[in-house]
């Protein structure tokens, strides 16, 4: 035993990549100029989402307004050390109460995006799919993980790992249509957004929906029954983001090895790969809903404080993007 223990053990230290987080920081600096936005915190009863919200206000993304029960908020930022007085907070009984609250408060205009507290995901997205909420757009709700990992050049949108469980064609047109307009709120780009559309292999099989999907995704943009982006798949993650991979494999695409975009199969695919990248890889990350008429600030109660900041920092960014045109 003791042999087969020194065969994997070495004295030489693994090789880690740094992560400088460059990324990060430029993003925030591209926010110091604007406009804070104004946020409904829904149900922020425990320390972490208080801690949030600070960073997040000290850091002048978001003016919040705190929507859930007074006392147990009060409670909460008592907890964290945090001084809430100079917020407006919108006392209701209850978590469904304070999502319902928050819907009618960005109907309104009151709020211009709404941020997940202590609540269930579902709970929060309940009401805003509701049919008279006043926040539909025409389009699916998604979401998409911004990634900045060391492992690749550039950032990566993976989508969708949290709300869709198994989209069909129609709910991944909008998950392509959403995603391509986080791209266009994070990069002052001219050209389109690179998707590559995830499977297990990169063949169209008949016996495997996700191969036939990702062809007729392929022939919409073709079509502009899907614009604003450009779309190529199936792909294997290594082909998708690895030129000497699809090289391997004989493919020739302009997306092969340079996507913005990772289109995934379902919810338990794009779910492990975005964990995988940041509790593995320590990726930074940001998590927005898209498709309504607000963005929807939507992270785990796992996630490290850089992740919500980042997130609130990329919901400044998609709201600039509206005003400026580049997202309609």
């Amino acid at each position: 035993m003791s042999d087969r223990i020194h065969a994997f053990s070495s004295d030489e230290p693994p090789e880690i990549q740094v992560h400088s987080h460059e990324r990060y920081h430029a993003l925030l600096k591209i926010c110091d100029g604007l406009s804070p936005i104004v946020t409904a915190v829904v149900h922020p009863v425990d320390k972490i989402v208080m801690q949030s919200v600070e960073e997040a206000f000290k850091e002048n993304l978001i003016t919040p307004i705190l929507v859930g029960p007074a006392l147990r908020i009060a409670s909460a930022a008592a907890e964290a050390g945090i001084d809430i007085s100079l917020w407006q907070i919108v006392d209701v009984c209850h978590s469904h109460a304070a999502a319902d609250k928050a819907v009618e408060l960005a109907a309104g205009g009151t709020v211009q995006a709404i941020m997940k507290g202590s609540l269930h995901t579902d709970e929060l997205l309940c009401p805003i799919v509701a049919p008279h909420s006043g926040l539909h757009t025409g389009r699916r709700l998604s979401h998409s993980y911004v990634m900045d990992t060391a492992g690749y050049h550039k950032w990566l949108i993976i989508t969708d790992a949290v709300v869709n469980i198994a989209p069909d064609l129609a709910a991944k047109a909008d998950i392509c249509r959403n995603a391509a307009d986080v791209w266009r709120a994070l990069s002052n780009e001219t050209r389109l957004p690179k998707i590559a559309v995830l499977a297990a292999v990169e063949v169209i099989n008949a016996k495997m929906q996700a191969t036939l999907d990702a062809a007729a995704l392929c022939k919409m943009a073709e079509r502009n029954q899907i614009t604003g982006c450009m779309i190529d798949g199936p792909f294997a993650l290594d082909n998708a983001i690895n030129r000497e991979a699809a090289a391997a494999k004989g493919i020739i695409s302009s997306v092969a090895g340079d996507p913005d975009i990772l289109l995934v199969p379902d919810i338990e695919a794009g779910n492990i790969l975005a964990k995988h990248m940041t509790f593995i890889n320590h990726a930074d990350a940001a998590g927005i809903v898209m498709g309504c008429k607000v963005p929807i600030i939507l992270t785990s109660r796992a996630d490290a404080l850089r992740t919500r900041i980042l997130s609130c920092a990329l919901a400044v960014l998609v709201l600039q993007a509206c005003r400026e045109g580049r997202i309609k």
